[in-house]
């Protein structure tokens, strides 16, 4: 379970906040992808935080509310399907971080962020692979990202109920792609990942990662 350790063991080489960094939605073929940055004080956090992936949608509203009653700062940012297109998911992803950071009412010192691809933030930073299993703030930030896209897409999906991203969430699930081979595409579309490029320009496109 994740634990402060981390975040203590920084606290004693950094004199300031500490924040935890994670996105959602890296692989969906639909929707932008998010990120947050959470800091919490010792003891302050709320229990049962794990990975949001190992958590039912019930447990993560829940979560969702503790994290924002009782964290120092939350901040959370977003790269739109058009970025994602321009730059790439990664590149994407970093930038979505990095607003995260930079949406953090408290300015953090330092950032925790899960996996092993450092991006450029305000703040030097860590990378700490399966972080969101070992860290509390890591934790903390896949909740809040995990639970603010999911909110988008089924928000998206009262426009467009035909790609059931109420369930999906953008992902390339049975239902999301017989209604892209129905209906289309829409703006909301990844037009750089295979699928939806296939689609549009009938031309094969390795699916970016």
């Amino acid at each position: 379970m994740p634990s402060f350790a981390h975040e203590l063991r920084l606290t004693l080489e950094h004199t300031g906040p500490i924040a935890g960094v994670d996105e959602a939605g890296r692989g969906p073929l639909a929707g932008p992808v998010v990120a947050a940055a959470v800091i919490f004080e010792r003891r302050r956090f709320p229990k049962g935080l794990d990975d949001s992936k190992k958590l039912t949608p019930k447990a993560r509203e829940i979560l969702f509310d503790q994290i924002m009653a009782r964290a120092v700062a939350v901040g959370i940012g977003e790269a739109s399907v058009d970025e994602i297109d321009l730059v790439n998911i990664r590149q994407a992803t970093h930038l979505a971080m990095a607003r995260a950071v930079r949406a953090l009412a408290t300015p953090a010192v330092f950032a925790l962020v899960d996996g092993n691809d450092a991006p450029a933030l305000p703040c030097p930073c860590e990378t700490l692979i399966g972080g969101d299993g070992i860290s509390v703030s890591i934790a903390a930030a896949s909740i809040i990202a995990k639970v603010t896209r999911d909110r988008l897409m089924v928000a998206l999906h009262q426009r467009h109920p035909v790609y059931a991203w109420d369930r999906n969430k953008g992902y390339g699930t049975e239902d999301h792609l017989h209604g892209l081979a129905v209906h289309g595409c829409t703006p909301h579309h990844r037009r750089s990942f295979a699928p939806i490029h296939h689609i549009l320009y009938g031309a094969n496109l390795e699916t970016q990662v």
